[in-house]
């Protein structure tokens, strides 16, 4: 056995075929921003639906802006261009304007900039949220010597970028101010994709795009790119084919491996270990508990109790849950371990340890108001259950017939969109919404490892769970750690190991007490 986890440094199939294809000259990879590189699309979407229902509504139009507007008339164009499509499809007319005129003027570009200053005002009060599986395909297609740009329609991109910390990850960035400037037409038009690969000095036969929009779709293939990949973040698949699209990918993450099972014999272990003191972090429901009808029915037994205990006396040891801190902490009940609450969002442990983002404050009025909305939204639904937390709205469904799914999930997104502030994951048989704010298990993983000064030469950082949620810790640790899949969430997982059960995770704990007490007797 290696003493290191396997890797999985592959890249999709499609991207991977091109870029090695063996023909001559450098090979270019062309990013949108919004919806591909940035969560940003929800913002934007939320912007545009408080310009439009405001100027709808005064006008006593009862047909609000909906995503389906979103997605056929503004995303992926220019500011000015998405007011005018959309108000062209409602048969409003207004007089262009100027680009200098004031948010409050009635004109083309009047409204165009309110909805920038609403855009604005929000990526302020946010923050940009990253797509990880983007982030680590562009780092490994420049490991590789693929040159990479940045395209967007927005005049906002390189604020965003800024804001993200992202801008190192591009050669070239050009954006709607630069088309302004250069005359450039919109997309669907391809002139700021070849720009792009003029300025990365490749060919574009030489270059791919990867687009979430149509109308980018549609400039990657009216532009002759060797590549045109359709990101569907959003439930449009057939849209992107339509549009040109060479392949629709859901996300950009590599096909995982099947997890191995992981060694219990304590030879193993110590290879594993290789003479490293492990850091641990364990998920709760699922993990340290079997998953149960109800949230307050997971207790944990008396021998997870011992095991958690034992090794928490041996290592760093952290609870990390999707619970709210206070939650988890009083169910575990053991002292001097670390408790990570609401995804990471509320951190908490011995010797002064603590981070509760400032933004929690900010997210905290929107929390309530979805939560008041989804209690009555699905007030009509057996066996519905909404679970209120501190920085979330947790909605269980274990016990909702299969013919009221559809309609549960329904009443979800519609409270989603009406609370931008907050965005919807997933879980097993649950759906949360949680802050639109950059942060989730794996970077409250990477954080605690700073701050409890945890080289990675000397630590070995093992994650425990069994959720979607989970995921993020095991992509984040995939470098430097291990991930640990307990069951099967349904999806593919970046763990590197796997185990059955709960009480194969209490195992687990023990085999590990027990090897670092006699390698540390």
């Amino acid at each position: 056995m290696s003493n290191s986890p396997p890797k999985r440094h592959g890249l999709l199939p499609a991207i991977t075929r091109f870029v090695t294809d063996g023909s001559p000259g450098r090979r270019g990879a062309i990013f949108d921003l919004d919806g591909v590189v940035t969560h940003t699309a929800q913002v934007h979407f939320a912007a545009w639906k408080r310009l439009f229902d405001a100027f709808l509504a005064a006008r006593g139009d009862a047909a609000l802006f909906n995503e389906d507007d979103y997605r056929r008339y503004v995303d992926g164009l220019p500011r000015y261009d998405g007011v005018m499509a959309f108000l062209h499809a409602r048969g409003i007319g207004l007089p262009h304007g100027e680009p200098s005129d004031p948010p409050e003027a009635e004109t083309i570009c009047g409204l165009g900039n309110r909805k920038n200053r609403y855009f604005r005002e929000a990526l302020e009060r946010e923050g940009v949220e990253v797509y990880q599986d983007t982030l680590a395909l562009i780092e490994r297609l420049r490991a590789d010597g693929v040159g990479t740009a940045l395209v967007s329609s927005s005049r906002n991109a390189r604020a965003v970028l800024e804001a993200a910390g992202l801008t190192r990850l591009f050669d070239v960035i050009l954006d709607g101010s630069d088309a302004a400037v250069e005359g450039l037409k919109g997309k669907p038009a391809p002139d700021i994709f070849l720009a792009a690969a003029a300025r990365l000095g490749v060919e574009p036969t030489h270059a791919f795009v990867v687009e979430d929009a149509t109308s980018g779709v549609a400039a990657g293939r009216a532009g002759g790119f060797g590549l045109v990949v359709g990101l569907d973040r959003s439930g449009q698949a057939d849209a992107l084919r339509e549009a040109g699209a060479d392949v629709v990918l859901p996300d950009l993450a590599p096909p995982e491996e099947t997890p191995q099972p992981f060694p219990a014999n304590p030879d193993d272990l110590r290879r594993l270990l290789a003479g490293r003191r492990p850091a641990v972090f364990l998920d709760y429901d699922g993990t340290l508990t079997p998953i149960v009808a109800r949230p307050d029915l997971a207790v944990l037994s008396a021998h997870m109790r011992r095991a958690v205990q034992r090794l928490g006396g041996l290592c760093p040891l952290a609870i990390v849950s999707g619970r709210d801190r206070a939650d988890v902490e009083r169910l575990v009940g053991l002292g001097g371990l670390i408790y990570a609450g609401s995804h990471g969002f509320d951190i908490a442990g011995p010797g002064g340890l603590r981070i509760e983002h400032d933004q929690g404050a900010v997210f905290s009025a929107a929390v309530a108001r979805a939560a008041a909305r989804v209690k009555t939204a699905l007030s009509g639904i057996e066996g519905a259950l909404v679970e209120p937390k501190k920085f979330a709205v947790a909605v269980h469904y274990r016990q909702v017939a299969e013919r009221d799914f559809g309609r549960l999930e329904a009443a979800v997104d519609e409270v989603a969109a009406a609370v931008p502030e907050l965005k919807k994951s997933h879980g097993k048989k649950v759906f949360e919404l949680r802050p639109r704010f950059d942060w989730d298990k794996g970077k409250a993983v990477l954080w605690l490892l700073d701050a409890l000064n945890l080289d990675e030469t000397e630590v070995l950082p093992i994650y425990v769970g069994d959720d979607e949620t989970d995921e993020d810790a095991f992509r984040a640790l995939r470098a430097q750690g291990i991930g640990i899949l307990v069951g099967d969430h349904g999806g593919p997982s970046a763990a590197c190991y796997r185990v059955e059960t709960p009480d194969d995770v209490s195992c687990l704990l023990g085999a590990l007490a027990e090897t670092l007490e006699l390698r540390d007797g």
